[in-house]
């Protein structure tokens, strides 16, 4: 009687399918990995945009009505660059600053725009924003929600307005992701 020695066709083969499928189950789970980082990552983004609005607003309280009257921000709404505020020798006045400041702000919102033959180079895609409070800018809650387009459709994307019906999130708005941040203001303190 002889004892066998090495592998036989069907053991190798029986081994490649698992290998196989071991390593499909692991591209699948980078795929997914990465997707959820881009989520996350936009997530932060927006989130950090929206309270730098809200500091912007906070060192400017005097101007507050100006950012609520302002409409929804983005894909360059606010035009061309108003008047720049920084010859300190002519300081602007407060509604000017807080025009060129929104202004810039817009502008690194619309960052996200910037694209490569391989998609977006960074920030937002296709953001937009809205701030919302007391329209002659007294004490109260302010509201500030930056939306953006998502990668997978939601059922009930009904966190906020912003951005809803615009055509740049879906025909039902089911790619519309929105951040939404709260508080509260007192120009008077």
């Amino acid at each position: 009687m002889t004892t066998q020695r090495g592998f036989s066709l069907i053991e190798v083969l029986i081994a490649t399918v698992v290998l196989s499928i071991g390593v499909l189950g692991i591209s699948g789970l980078l795929t997914v990995s990465r997707q959820s980082t881009f989520d996350a990552v936009q997530r932060s983004t927006a989130a950090e945009m929206a309270y730098a609005l809200l500091e912007q607003m906070r060192s400017n309280d005097s101007e507050l009505e100006f950012y609520v009257t302002a409409g929804t921000l983005g894909r360059g709404s606010r035009g061309a660059e108003p008047a720049a505020c920084n010859d300190p020798n002519n300081p602007c006045e407060s509604d000017a600053f807080a025009a060129h400041k929104l202004w810039e702000w817009e502008r690194m919102l619309d960052a996200g725009a910037e694209s490569t033959a391989a998609g977006g180079s960074g920030g937002l895609v296709s953001p937009s924003a809205c701030v919302d409070g007391p329209v002659d800018g007294s004490a109260g809650e302010y509201v500030v929600a930056v939306a953006w387009r998502g990668r997978i459709g939601l059922s009930d994307p009904t966190v906020s307005d912003c951005g809803a019906g615009s055509g740049l999130y879906g025909d039902n708005d089911e790619f519309r992701r929105v951040v939404v941040i709260r508080s509260y203001m007192d120009p008077q303190i």
